[in-house]
């Protein structure tokens, strides 16, 4: 058995291959190129390629690939995505517009409103057509206009619109109006990508629902076509592996389930290192970790308590400020990587990103043409990566330019020296990613002391003893391969698919009657769901039912997940699903009224299927202080204190189980390099991983 893990970042696209033969212990190898932001696909080939010549094995014999993508993400941050129509209930055409009427910042006079300046359906191309539904029981009160609905699509066909999204006012009760229209549609333009707001997320509020339905719209032709793309390309360089992608809730999915929901790989690509994050974790007998993912472009935090992972609420799950309902795991991107660029603003103030030299040109150190300064490019000047160690001497890096492009935008305008500016820059962007750990977790009743901070990412053990001292985390931790975890996540991930429709009944007083009506709707997800199965070859015993009942006060703006209970929803059990939601209440906000009516507004059906999880093999004993023969060379370094001092270079991969390294110390390897400041002991762990802790 072959299995690849391929994750795509914004500057390189890390790759894992495991192989497992009968009787022998499994062979991991690792290894990362740059991205090719114009068609990720060719960096996912040519890193599957390389992969398979460092290990040896032909590209035929890959039996699955696992795939974490940021193609989606980038299209709506850049509003790159397709032109989309809309369809809607007569009156309503003007709900993406309106939204909630909420401001952005309340006290600002200069903000922008994303959704007006920016919407994914232009007003002209949101077309009303008569129809209506209505509540509570979803009785038909105007019939679909089906003349309205082909002229409209005619009319969409004729403007060169490329997807439609049809959302109808209380379709989630009765989606008769969606279905006919969708068909409609499909017989005047076979060629667009058509979703109804029904098949994509059938729940309550109609905002949230649109706006879903016209993202997935958005997003979906360009989605579709590079997933095809993709497998194509594959089969082009003799790689018939099953494909199946991440999703933003942690679960693997396939391309054909992908390609119709992709706002389920919003956060497809970030998932990923959660995921790789949570498996290390456990190696590390870890169970409490702050996760933060830092690549060439972005820092991605998530927080894993008593290791599980945190699943937003469905009132945070936006992505570039427009809200979609597609369960995510929680997690928190800034603008910081090794790419971030340093400058000095029209107001003399010293900034470091968000804006990232990212994959091309790079930072100036690469010697790509990039000229600005960049988060790597201090690292380098400081001595703190070497030019014959990064990347395992793959990617050449000029120490001359880094130090010349720190020199000419930062230092001399400032004032600085080169050690001072450079040193500068990684104080503004460790305390930006700092802050943005804190909103992740302080913010949130998350207390960082009992927590372990795992960076990963090529430039996460760069940074994490720097911010684990300023969140003032129990200890550190440099994953066994910290490049690549995000692909290593995605080889632990189980296959996972999530159905959702509303309820809207209280549960106190839930009579027999209502209480069929919602194990109706359970029985049908849960078909929808075998279905699904079936059609991945899942065999039965590996498949995995749970139910989530989706709860609120009376009177609540927003619901939280309360566990159901096994087997039919009864009058002796509704209880524990009230009690559950009481429970994540006090947890989520610090208190809860037990006295009050419960509301189950939404209907979570999960089904997951367990998939063979990456192996290690544990390394050999060794016990030993500063082993010697695992040092490479001593040179230069600058810590915090702006004093150059000799510090050896550490190989990891000579390093074995329970050795000890105390700073100052470099440790490197392929896909990154750990820093070991002065004051700080790391130890190797039985798998590989390093906890760092002060002495």
């Amino acid at each position: 058995m072959i299995r690849v893990g391929v994750d795509v970042g914004g500057t390189f696209t890390d790759i894992v291959l495991e192989r497992r033969e009968p009787g022998t212990d499994p062979e991991v190898t690792v290894t990362k190129v740059p991205s090719t932001p114009h068609d990720q696909s060719e960096g996912v080939v040519a890193g599957v390629l390389q992969v398979c010549r460092l290990a040896g094995v032909e590209p035929a014999a890959i039996n699955q690939l696992f795939h974490g993508t940021t193609v989606a993400t980038n299209m709506v941050i850049e509003r790159d995505g397709a032109h989309v129509g809309m369809l809607t209930t007569k009156g309503f055409r003007d709900i993406l517009h309106m939204a909630r009427h909420k401001r952005p910042h309340n006290f600002s006079l200069q903000f922008d409103v994303p959704w007006q300046s920016k919407p994914l359906v232009k007003r002209r191309d949101r077309l009303p057509i008569a129809e209506r539904v209505m509540p509570p029981t979803g009785d038909i009160e105007v019939p679909l206009d089906e003349d309205e609905v082909r002229a409209a699509a005619e009319l969409l066909k004729k403007r060169g619109v490329e997807a439609v999204a049809i959302g109808f006012l209380f379709s989630f009760l009765n989606d008769a109006h969606e279905k006919r229209a969708r068909e409609i549609v499909q017989e005047v333009m076979p060629e667009a990508y058509i979703c109804a707001s029904s098949d994509v997320v059938n729940v309550i509020r109609e905002y949230e629902r649109f706006s879903s339905t016209a993202m997935n719209a958005y997003i979906g032709p360009r989605t579709a076509l590079y997933l095809r793309r993709l497998e194509t390309r594959l089969k082009e360089n003799g790689i018939e592996a099953i494909v199946r992608i991440m999703q933003s809730n942690g679960g693997i999915s396939t391309i054909e389930n992908s390609a119709a929901r992709p706002i389920g790989l919003l956060l497809s690509g970030p998932a990923g290192g959660v995921m790789g994050g949570r498996w290390t974790g456990e190696h590390c007998d870890a169970a409490n970790v702050i996760t933060i993912d830092i690549g060439g472009t972005s820092a991605d935090i998530s927080v894993i308590q008593d290791g599980e992972l945190r699943i937003k609420n469905p009132r945070d799950t936006t992505v570039a400020d427009l809200p979609v309902l597609a369960p995510m795991i929680d997690i928190d991107a800034i603008g910081a990587g090794g790419g971030s660029i340093a400058y000095v603003d029209a107001g003399g103030a010293f900034r470091v990103g968000p804006r990232s030299a990212g994959a091309a040109p790079g930072p100036a150190c690469y010697g790509r043409g990039g000229t600005e300064p960049t988060v790597t490019d201090a690292q380098v000047a400081l001595g703190r990566l070497d030019p014959e160690r990064f990347l395992g001497g793959d990617l050449s890096i000029d120490k001359t330019l880094a130090e010349e492009a720190i020199r000419t935008h930062i230092a001399e305008p400032l004032g600085l020296s080169v050690t001072d500016a450079a040193l500068g820059i990684l104080k503004i962007i460790n305390n930006n990613m700092a802050l943005a750990i804190n909103a992740n977790s302080v913010a949130k009743g998350i207390d960082p002391r009992g927590f372990s901070l795992m960076g990963f990412g090529g430039a996460g053990p760069l940074h994490v003893v720097a911010l684990g001292e300023m969140i003032q985390a129990k200890d550190m931790i440099s994953p066994l391969q910290p490049g690549i975890t995000a692909a290593t996540g995605l080889l632990v991930g189980d296959l996972k698919y999530e159905y959702t429709q509303s309820v809207l009944a209280t549960l106190d007083d839930a009579a027999d009657e209502t209480l069929a009506s919602i194990n109706a709707i359970a029985d049908a997800l849960t078909a929808e769901a075998t279905a699904q199965l079936d059609a991945d070859g899942i065999p039965p015993e590996k498949r995995r039912f749970t139910r989530v009942m989706e709860c609120r006060y009376v009177g609540q703006g927003f619901e939280l997940r309360a566990a159901m209970p096994e087997g039919a929803l009864t009058q002796a059990n509704k209880q524990a699903v009230i009690d559950a939601f009481f429970d994540v209440h006090k947890e989520t906000y610090g208190h809860a009224f037990r006295d009050q009516t419960t509301e189950g507004v939404t209907l979570r059906v999960i089904a997951s299927a367990e998939v063979d999880t990456l192996r290690l093999k544990e390394l050999e004993k060794g016990g030993r202080a500063n082993p010697t023969d695992a040092i490479l060379y001593t040179a230069d370094t600058v810590f915090d204190d702006g004093v150059a001092t000799p510090t050896p270079r550490y190989d990891r991969e000579k390093l074995k189980a329970d050795d000890t390294v105390d700073g100052p110390a470099i440790i490197t390897q392929h896909n990154s390099t750990t820093i070991l400041p002065p004051g700080y002991v790391a130890t190797v762990l039985g798998y590989g991983d390093i906890r760092i802790s002060r002495t």
